[in-house]
């Protein structure tokens, strides 16, 4: 990402990590010499209710949070995709967590990338990890920042859990590997 700006929306139900995964992001954004302004959005639930984020990182000065028509969306459950598949900028990507979401993306101009999050975090040892399968994904498809920004951001995460290093690391790799 060279003197740009990625707008990004991560979405899904509370409990999915969608918050977390902004901040996993943004946090490795800085970590890079990056501008980043993080937003969260949920509802008064917490868990099973609607959750997103909002997050720019960037090479210079952001002007404002506020996304009307972001680059990349992360969307982890139907009601996501449904609402934030139509604002998705022409020639941005989505990510589709296609372990919730059967349906098709009726769009050709942008890139979109089904990902079975449940599945390939139950492969990586621990369900909870879905977000972080979505971040491999997210690597891979995006240079906004580097797989080696990620994995430290993991490791501080969790550095008094090791098992819970192990397991994301293994999430971010299947994501990557898999999108």
């Amino acid at each position: 990402m060279k003197n740009k700006q990625e707008k990004m929306i991560i979405a899904g139900f509370g409990g999915q990590g969608v918050l977390s995964l902004g901040q996993f992001i943004g946090l490795a954004a800085i970590s890079g010499g990056k501008e980043v302004t993080w937003l969260p959005s949920y509802g008064p639930e917490m868990r099973g209710g609607t959750s997103n984020c909002s997050v720019v990182v960037s090479d210079t000065m952001i002007a404002s949070p506020i996304i009307t028509a972001p680059d990349v969306v992360i969307a982890m459950n139907k009601p996501s995709v449904n609402k934030f598949l139509p604002r998705v900028k022409a020639g941005g990507v989505i990510i589709i967590n296609s372990s919730l979401v059967e349906e098709k993306a009726n769009r050709s101009d942008i890139k979109v990338i089904y990902l079975k999050a449940n599945e390939l975090a139950e492969e990586a040892g621990d369900i909870k990890t879905a977000n972080i399968v979505a971040l491999g994904a997210y690597l891979k498809n995006t240079d906004a920042i580097t797989r080696e920004q990620a994995e430290s951001v993991i490791k501080q995460r969790f550095s008094d859990k090791p098992k819970l290093v192990t397991a994301n690391l293994k999430a971010l790799e299947l994501g990557f590997a898999n999108s």
